[in-house]
């Protein structure tokens, strides 16, 4: 359970790698901003804006990998709490998405479901 549990918080690093560079390395282009939304005049508007949140995605994702590195060499404690703290972040700012934006759910389910499946087998791994 805790390996497959390691599978999901490490799939929603990676999902995070690639907010972080969808925000803060291709935020104006053409590709970007019809993911996101928004016109070339919003993203430079907003470059700084999501250049700085594409790194908290990143943060979150390291974090989340030196937790998985930690678990699997034997550091269950620290590693566990460390992969806990980040996907329980990612979980928070995905249902923050669906409150604020209902427009954007397809987007917050993909940032939250991955980090929500990995909290659940992680705990349950964890208390058995």
């Amino acid at each position: 359970m805790t390996a497959t549990a390691l599978v999901f918080a490490g799939l929603a690093a990676l999902i995070h790698v690639y907010i972080f560079v969808l925000e803060s390395v291709s935020w104006t282009s053409p590709r970007t901003r019809a993911t996101f939304g928004t016109t070339e005049q919003e993203a430079r508007a907003t470059k700084e804006l999501a250049f700085n949140q594409g790194f908290y995605n990143l943060f979150l994702a390291a974090i989340t990998a030196i937790g998985i590195v930690l678990v699997t060499s034997g550091h269950t404690d620290v590693g566990a709490a460390l992969v806990l703290s980040a996907t329980g972040s990612m979980v928070l700012a995905g249902l923050v998405l669906i409150v604020s934006s209902p427009a954007k759910a397809r987007a917050a389910l993909v940032q939250l479901v991955p980090p929500a499946i990995a909290i659940v087998l992680l705990v349950i791994a964890l208390v058995s």
